[in-house]
């Protein structure tokens, strides 16, 4: 006779059968798919023709040095905004915390668009404040400096989340201890602080380096004009100039995305090997450490960053969106809306992809929630061993990059499905069930972190009174993790409303999503309707970013990213 108090009764002998088909379909059948087609082509020959192919080695060293030179920039960026923000005395740490977030929350292209007409000899801004450059100079972005910068932009932020998170987790008593025996703020910042943060500093930059390989979006708009090929790119236009070895190339190109990318995360283990970062004491704030007369300059500083980073490209941004035309000065006789009119009642492609993008989203966020609470709570409560792979097989999709996994999803479905002989292949249900399987760890993680903040005991109780599983999920366990499965419905819809690199793949006519729309507005010569479409984004972006914000009291510690 099992014990009454252990939650692992509750469980209903389906629920374990569930969770294990859904982490299959999502993650193991679409990954084991494209693992046999790359060794299928590697097999018959296709990895040698690949591999003697220069034009993939050009792409691997753009793609390595933009990454590695974007990873520079994060640490430099996102490092010095951790320490300011977290150890010293700065005002206003909340708002710049969530401003220095932005970038990352706004879609690659976007940014790409936003820098475009901040820089260059066409920028409405530049022109409008008489600053632009001669026409006929080069657009200094279309470079691997350009893109490397950007990529350092974009990703700084998880350097900073990154480091933030360590350095709240250092032992106060150690830094109090420090002081007392007489160590100076410089001493105990340089022998004790900045030592014990490696890891968390390391762990953001790899993450900013996996990122910037699998990045597509900054690339495109700003590689392609240069003929800069990253192996995202390279994909991408592997697949429009589509061939017989066209899903033996790619799927070996993706292969080898995902080896870089396990490489660059693999050397934050080399990196720390040796040594022991184990702490003991009370984790929590860190000491705040006072800047007296630099403290002026030091938020100068980080104002200053802001307003370069952000401010300045969303303003080009807004101006090359009310400019008729794009290299058209900016003024009060040129200024017009006519993009956004365009774009909002003219245009039937951006209303398309208006509608693709909330309904993918809203789907996507809502499905995934019915699925990880079910799997949230079955990994919370349950006392299996296998919890621990199915966690890692969930997360698998979310951590590789989406060019990778799109490519997944295009061989498994290119042909119709067996026994039931239905084609889902240019549709727009490829597009939801990837978005299923890359944002799954994205929604899970909210749940999972709110079940384990609950006592076992209230739903044991309402078992030994005969609730029925249905009834205790319905009365019991759903309103106390409703804060939770809010963040979880908002941060999904935030980052699939935005996104490009996976639909840049699998859309196709009347599927279109709005990163697809933006990205082909401009490639059409469009500017001006691109960076109109880029600024509803951007707005619809803050909005959402501020409701999770105005939740965050209510929520699980770590739920919202910026959030300590």
């Amino acid at each position: 006779m099992t014990r009454s108090g252990n939650p692992g009764n509750s469980q209903p002998r389906w629920l374990f059968p569930f969770v294990v088909t859904v982490v299959f379909f999502l993650s193991v059948l679409p990954l084991g798919r494209l693992a046999a087609t790359g060794l299928a082509s590697a097999f018959e020959g296709g990895a040698a023709k690949l591999l003697s192919d220069p034009a993939l080695w050009r792409s691997v060293y753009d793609t390595l040095v933009t990454s590695f030179l974007g990873m520079i920039a994060a640490v430099i960026l996102g490092g010095g905004f951790a320490l300011l923000l977290t150890l010293f005395d700065i005002r206003a740490k909340a708002l710049l915390g969530f401003l220095f977030m932005l970038p990352m929350m706004i879609p690659p292209q976007v940014t790409a668009l936003s820098w475009i007409g901040m820089t260059g000899p066409s920028s409405a801004l530049l022109k409008a404040l008489g600053l632009a450059p001669p026409l006929g100079s080069p657009q200094p972005l279309y470079s691997i400096g350009g893109i490397a910068l950007l990529f350092g932009v974009q990703h700084a932020p998880l350097v900073y989340l990154s480091l933030r998170a360590g350095l709240l987790a250092l032992p106060r008593d150690a830094v109090e201890a420090a002081r007392l025996s007489g160590a100076s703020s410089r001493r105990v910042l340089i022998d004790i602080i900045l030592p014990l943060s490696l890891p968390g500093l390391v762990a953001g930059a790899a993450i900013a380096f996996v990122s910037g390989v699998g990045n597509f979006g900054i690339p495109a708009i700003l590689g392609i004009p240069a003929s800069i090929y990253t192996l995202p790119v390279l994909i991408y236009s592997k697949f429009a100039s589509f061939g017989p070895g066209t899903f033996g190339d790619v799927s070996l190109i993706s292969a080898l995305i995902a080896i870089i990318s396990i490489i660059g995360l693999s050397v934050e283990s080399r990196v720390l090997k040796g040594r022991d970062y184990r702490v003991i004491g009370l984790s929590g704030q860190v000491a705040v450490f006072r800047l007296g007369g630099w403290r002026v300059f030091a938020e100068a500083l980080l104002w200053l960053v802001i307003l370069l980073i952000l401010v300045m490209p969303l303003t080009a941004l807004v101006a090359s969106s009310l400019a008729p035309a794009y290299g058209v000065p900016l003024s009060a006789k040129t200024v017009t809306i006519h993009a956004y009119e365009e774009i909002l009642f003219r245009q039937s492609v951006t209303r398309t992809a208006f509608s693709n993008s909330i309904f993918l989203s809203v789907s996507t966020a809502f499905g995934l929630l019915a699925v990880t609470v079910l799997t949230g709570y079955f990994l919370v409560r349950t006392k299996s061993r296998l919890a621990g792979l199915i966690t890692a097989l969930a997360e698998i999709p979310y951590a590789l990059p989406g060019i990778v996994l799109a490519v997944a999803f295009i061989l498994l479905f290119a042909a119709p499905i067996p026994i039931l002989r239905i084609s889902i292949y240019g549709t727009i249900w490829i597009i939801l069930i990837a978005y299923f399987s890359s944002f799954f760890a994205v929604s899970l993680k909210p749940v999972v972190s709110a079940f384990r903040q609950l006592d076992p005991s209230l739903e044991e109780a309402a078992r030994l009174s005969g609730a029925g599983f249905g009834r205790r999920l319905a009365d019991i366990l759903v309103p106390l993790v409703a804060p939770a499965a809010g963040a979880s419905v908002i941060l999904v819809f935030l980052i699939a409303c935005n996104e490009l690199t996976i639909s840049a793949l699998l859309w196709s006519a009347g599927t279109q999503t709005l990163g697809v729309a933006i990205y082909n507005l401009d490639d059409s010569g469009s500017f001006n309707l691109a960076s109109a479409l880029s600024v509803l984004v951007v707005v619809m972006v803050v909005a959402m970013m501020i409701a999770l914000e105005l939740m965050a009291k209510r929520l699980p510690k770590g739920v919202v990213p910026w959030r300590s």
